[in-house]
């Protein structure tokens, strides 16, 4: 008994040190109403990097509104690790649609999430399916509908640079980790991602903000 509860402690803590892990160990203990969304979009986003230079463009973005959200934060940590005190400040003030708001930076880094969500989605129904196309298709869903013509031509100049699948998923994978089980890390995360991303989307619909477009 005590030797399997080592095993058990000891498969946590591979999990831990990848993306996914990481990221299912952050989501499975926060809300939106106690947390700042700063710190649940650094973890989840995290999975972006392994996707390689092909989202430069998209990580440089993530890391400005992050930024972006965290200046707000740090003004009042008690009242602005509430997302929805965020947008509620910006709505009176009548600021959320300015370029640099802070209501803009959190619906771009929503559409972030809705990416690794769909990309997931995808990788998960068949690890063996092309990476570029997975990320093109997701791309298209996701974040082409709310960016402009530049931002749309960088990104599919850099769908070239898109990894091969065993890349990839080897760059998610623990060490002696197998698709199996990395398939299984995803569905766990994906199954995170689901219900914080549908309130996510409620509170910026509620404050008319959720079809902003890139400015």
């Amino acid at each position: 008994m005590k030797r399997k509860r080592c095993d058990m402690e000891e498969a946590t803590k591979k999990k831990k040190m990848t993306a996914i892990g990481s990221a299912i160990e952050e989501l499975s203990v926060l809300s939106i109403a106690k947390t700042t969304i700063v710190t649940t979009k650094t973890e989840t986003t995290n999975i972006i990097n392994k996707i390689g230079p092909t989202m430069a463009v998209l990580r440089q973005d993530i890391d400005q509104n992050i930024q972006r959200l965290e200046k707000m934060w740090e003004t009042d940590p008690i009242v602005y690790s509430n997302l929805v005190e965020i947008l509620r400040k910006e709505a009176k003030e009548g600021s959320s649609k300015k370029p640099k708001s802070c209501s803009r930076a959190a619906v771009w880094l929503t559409r972030a999430m809705d990416f690794t969500l769909a990309l997931l989605q995808r990788l998960v129904k068949d690890m063996s399916q092309n990476m570029q196309q997975a990320v093109e298709e997701s791309y298209n869903l996701t974040i082409k509908p709310w960016h402009g013509w530049i931002s749309c031509a960088a990104f599919k100049v850099a769908l070239k640079l898109v990894p091969n699948n065993n890349t990839f998923i080897n760059v998610l994978a623990g060490k002696d980790e197998s698709y199996q089980m990395v398939q299984d890390d995803i569905r766990s995360l994906i199954s995170l991602l689901i219900p914080l991303l549908s309130q996510l989307h409620s509170i910026l619909e509620l404050y008319e903000v959720h079809k902003l477009k890139s400015t």
